[in-house]
C-alpha cells in the first residue's frame, strides 16, 4: 500500500506554490478539497486519514465522495465540479511520481464534470443594501470595522479574497480615494472609491490601532481577517438587519452577493457591460453577460426597438348553447362507434 499523505504534501507545498506558481487561495481551495475526501474516506473505511493508501483513493471511491457532496452536504454541482478538478490536478501530478498507478489515475479522469445550471444572479436592491449597512454599531470598534468591510466590498465590487487581503499599503485617501485591488489570476485594477466609503474608512483606520498584520481589516485578535471572518460578519449584519426590516430577502446572503449587487446597479446606470467588467475585474465581458440576463432594462430596450407581429382581427363568438350541449352528449351510447341505421334503410335478411 502506498501512503498518499506524502505525495499531498509535495503537492500542495512544493507543486502548486512553487512550481505552478499557485495563489494561497487556489492553495487553500485544493487543500480544503482534500479534506473533504480524506475525511469522507476515512469514515468509510474506519481508518484514520494519515493511514490511508493511494490504492484506496481510487475511482469508486471518489464517485461515492462527489455523490455524498450533493446528497449529505447538500452541494450545488458548481460546488461538487470545483471538488474534481482539486482532485484530477493531483492525480494529473501523480502520473510522473508514480507510474504504477497509471491505470488509476486514467479511471479517474474518465469521471465527467456535472453540468450546471445557468441560473440568474442573486442580488439585493439600494433599500435593502441600505438597511444591510445601517446594521453595524458605529459607536462600537467592532461595528466601525463591519461597516467598513461591508462598504467597501460592495462599492468596489470585491471578491472576499480581494477584500480580506487589502494592504494599508493598497489604500489611498488623499488626494482622491481610491485602492488598489490584486484580483483572480494575478490581475491588479485601481479602483475609486465614493466619499461615503472614504469616510468610513478613515472612521476605521482611526481606531484599528497597531498591529502587527499589513492586511486592512483585522479580528479582535489583531490577526488578518479570514473569509470566514467576514462570512460572519455579513450574517450578523443580516441577521440584525431582518429584524427591524422583515422584507429583506429570506434567502441566504454571501459575501458574493454584495458583488452582484454592484454589477447590476453600474449596469443599470451605464447599460456599458464593458465598464461592468473592468469594474469587476473579468477577463471577459462573457463572463459579465451574466447580468444581462438579470437586468429588465436591457431586455425592455432591446423590445422597444423591434416592430411586434401584426395579430389577425377577429371577435370569437360562442357556440349555441343547445348545440354546444348536443355536441357533448352521446345520444346513441358510449358503446357504439357509429350511430344505428334507421328504420326505413334497416334490411331484413330472414328467410
Amino acid at each position: 500500500m502506498t501512503p498518499i499523505a506524502p505525495h499531498i504534501a509535495a503537492f500542495l507545498r512544493d507543486y502548486l506554490p512553487k512550481q505552478r506558481g499557485a495563489s494561497q487561495h487556489t492553495c487553500d481551495t485544493y487543500a480544503y478539497s482534500f479534506k473533504l475526501l480524506f475525511i469522507f474516506a476515512s469514515n468509510k473505511l474506519k481508518q484514520r486519514p494519515s493511514e490511508l493508501g493511494l490504492e484506496q483513493i481510487d475511482a469508486p471511491m471518489i464517485a461515492a465522495f462527489l455523490e455524498s457532496l450533493e446528497i449529505d452536504r447538500r452541494n450545488h454541482a458548481a460546488s461538487r465540479n470545483v471538488r474534481l478538478a482539486a482532485i484530477k490536478a493531483f492525480f494529473r501530478f501523480l502520473e510522473h511520481r508514480v507510474p504504477a498507478a497509471l491505470e488509476q489515475v486514467r479511471c479517474i479522469h474518465a469521471i465527467p464534470f456535472k453540468k450546471t445550471d445557468s441560473r440568474l444572479v442573486p442580488y439585493l436592491t439600494r433599500e435593502h443594501l441600505q438597511v444591510l449597512f445601517d446594521s453595524p454599531d458605529p459607536t462600537k470598534r467592532e461595528g466601525l470595522r463591519d461597516r467598513a468591510m461591508l462598504h467597501l466590498a460592495f462599492a468596489a465590487g470585491l471578491r472576499v479574497s480581494e477584500l480580506v487581503n487589502l494592504r494599508l499599503q493598497d489604500v489611498t485617501l488623499q488626494p482622491d480615494a481610491s485602492i488598489l485591488v490584486r484580483g483572480k489570476g494575478r490581475r491588479e485594477r485601481s479602483l475609486p472609491l465614493w466619499k461615503e466609503t472614504a469616510t468610513v474608512l478613515r472612521a476605521w483606520l482611526a481606531v484599528r490601532g497597531d498591529v502587527p498584520v499589513p492586511e486592512l481589516f483585522v479580528n479582535a485578535k489583531g490577526q488578518h481577517m479570514s473569509r470566514w471572518g467576514f462570512a460572519y460578519v455579513l450574517r450578523s449584519a443580516v441577521r440584525i438587519a431582518r429584524k427591524t426590516h422583515p422584507a429583506l430577502p429570506t434567502k441566504r446572503i454571501s459575501p458574493h452577493v454584495l458583488r452582484h449587487s454592484v454589477a447590476i446597479l453600474a449596469l443599470t446606470a451605464t447599460h456599458d457591460i464593458r465598464k461592468v467588467s473592468l469594474w469587476l475585474g473579468h477577463t471577459s465581458t462573457q463572463t459579465t453577460e451574466v447580468y444581462t440576463r438579470v437586468d429588465p432594462a436591457e431586455k425592455l430596450e432591446a423590445i422597444n426597438t423591434l416592430a411586434p407581429p401584426k395579430i389577425k382581427p377577429g371577435r370569437f363568438h360562442p357556440p349555441d348553447k343547445l348545440l354546444d350541449m348536443l355536441k357533448g352528449q352521446s345520444l346513441w351510447g358510449a358503446k357504439s362507434a357509429s350511430p344505428p341505421d334507421s328504420a326505413g334503410s334497416r334490411q331484413d335478411n330472414s328467410p
